[in-house]
């Protein structure tokens, strides 16, 4: 499905350290270096893995970005206020919704 969608997956950190999954315990952060990828591409849309990688993304690479970033609930340990498959709802509507299908049920 991502490659028939034409959708790649990265993260706006190259490495950390982190103990436990909360974001608030990460340290020694490295960017990934994605002005590369976006200035080489025409990518029009990003989803964020949650607060955190929105917010890193929107405070270092927005000036290269010229598309949409959607925020949607961090796939985490740490995120208890979804469950697993309300998780997999939200990502699945979100993302079915931008590639231009009504809900999931005409996707299938």
């Amino acid at each position: 499905m991502l490659l028939k969608n034409r959708i790649a997956l990265s993260d706006v950190l190259q490495s950390c350290d982190i103990e436990g999954s909360a974001d608030s315990c990460i340290t020694n952060a490295v960017l990934s270096d994605l002005s590369k990828i976006l200035n080489a591409t025409n990518i029009e849309q990003i989803y964020a893995n949650g607060e955190k990688a929105y917010r890193l993304f929107l405070k270092f690479f927005s000036k290269t970005f010229s598309g949409e970033i959607l925020k949607l609930p961090s796939t985490s340990p740490a995120n208890a206020k979804y469950s697993l498959e309300q998780l997999i709802a939200e990502w699945r509507n979100t993302i079915l919704l931008h590639l231009g299908f009504v809900s999931a049920i005409e996707y299938l």
